[in-house]
């Protein structure tokens, strides 16, 4: 069963007087419980395309189904209402906010969609990630290691379907690096999440059930 399916997805961005193709007639299906790695080299189109993906930008043509819904032309507040009930979502820089503590970042989406269990929860996800003793950390207060494992559990915590990661160890020495890959394949494997993955690494690429490769923004299977 697909989990997600995009066909044609083109991506054009004006600057001065040109146009410039960053997407180009991009079609993908993702069959759920998937890992999947997007690679390619710096520019060829990889965040774009994750961003189109999961409904963070629009493509300037094709379309973008996620679990049977088209999300290409939705409603801001209806995306937003998507990515927080069947999305997760991993990047390099982090983005936690800094004035809540750890615990407050990881419960966060689920104080949105006003869980009662949102604080159990966050805890389990962060003894679970060996965060534990580094609840009532602030951002600035925990290494580049533990923000990323921060930033997964405020992905997990809705329990997401999909979980869209963009160069989620790009930032990170290589031993934390291996941590984070290891605790995102562990969950996948274990909640039968579909993971689709953006990264440069080719260690990392090696482990998916499936690599796409992007070139001048066009796709071709394999590496």
């Amino acid at each position: 069963m697909l989990i997600l399916n995009a066909t044609g997805l083109t991506k054009t961005y004006t600057l001065g007087n040109r146009q410039i193709r960053v997407l180009d007639n991009v079609s993908i299906d993702v069959p759920e419980g998937e890992f999947l790695v997007v690679s390619g080299s710096s520019g060829s189109g990889k965040s774009t395309l994750l961003s189109v993906l999961s409904g963070l930008d629009r493509p300037t043509a094709g379309r973008v189904i996620l679990e049977g819904i088209d999300i290409t032309d939705a409603k801001e507040d209806d995306l937003a209402h998507i990515r927080n009930q069947r999305i997760g979502f991993v990047f390099q820089s982090f983005h936690l906010v800094p004035s809540m503590s750890a615990l407050e970042n990881v419960m966060f989406p689920a104080e949105l969609k006003k869980d009662a269990e949102a604080r159990d929860r966050a805890t389990s996800l962060l003894e679970r990630l060996g965060l534990a003793e580094r609840a009532g950390h602030f951002p600035h207060q925990l290494s580049g290691g533990e923000q990323q494992r921060v930033a997964m559990g405020r992905a997990l915590i809705n329990r997401p379907r999909i979980i869209f990661a963009d160069e989620p160890t790009g930032n990170l020495d290589s031993e934390a690096g291996r941590t984070i890959m290891d605790l995102l394949l562990e969950f996948h494997r274990e909640l039968g999440t579909t993971l689709v993955l953006v990264t440069h690494n080719l260690n990392i690429a090696a482990l998916a059930d499936r690599r796409l490769t992007l070139i001048d923004g066009r796709i071709r299977e394999g590496g």
